[in-house]
C-alpha cells in the first residue's frame, strides 16, 4: 500500500457500536442511547450498518465527552 493510501486509511477509521463501547468502557446499548439523543459524534449509516468515525470519537473522549445535544443549542 502506498503512503498516500496508508495515510488516508488512518485518517478515516470507522468503528461499529462494539468498538465505540469498548473505547468508552460502556455497553453497546448505552452507546445507542447516547447516539439516539445526539450526545456524541454523529454516526454514519452505511446501508443497514451504523459506524462512527473513530478519530472523532477519540477527540470527543479527549474533550471529556461533552454533550453534543447541548452544544447544538449554542450555535
Amino acid at each position: 500500500m502506498s503512503s498516500t493510501l496508508e495515510s488516508a486509511a488512518t485518517k478515516n477509521r470507522l468503528g461499529n457500536v462494539q468498538a465505540v463501547a469498548e473505547m468508552l468502557g460502556v455497553s453497546c446499548e448505552h452507546v445507542r442511547r447516547l447516539n439516539d439523543r445526539g450526545a456524541m459524534p454523529k454516526a454514519i449509516r452505511l446501508g443497514r450498518s451504523i459506524r462512527w468515525d473513530l478519530n472523532a470519537v477519540e477527540s470527543w473522549i479527549a474533550e471529556s465527552c461533552p454533550d453534543f445535544s447541548k452544544q447544538r443549542g449554542r450555535r
